[in-house]
């Protein structure tokens, strides 16, 4: 059985107590928003993550490109 590893050694009780305790303190209004705010938050972390390693491959087939010429 693989296990997540943020998760460690969590059953599946232990999950259920923390989700009604993250819902008892925000509320059921407030989970929606809080999830969608979180959702926004990955898909900058990725799109940025894509922008660096475009940056990497243009910069090595700049380099490549001027080493070819030589």
């Amino acid at each position: 059985m693989s296990t997540l590893l943020f998760l460690g050694n969590l059953g599946t009780g232990e999950i259920i107590i923390i989700a009604i305790a993250i819902l008892l303190l925000f509320g059921g209004k407030k989970i929606p928003e809080l999830m969608k705010g979180l959702g926004k938050g990955v898909r900058s972390f990725k799109e940025g993550i894509k922008g660096i390693e475009d940056d990497i491959d243009i910069n090595d087939d700049k380099t490549s490109g001027t080493n070819n010429q030589k």
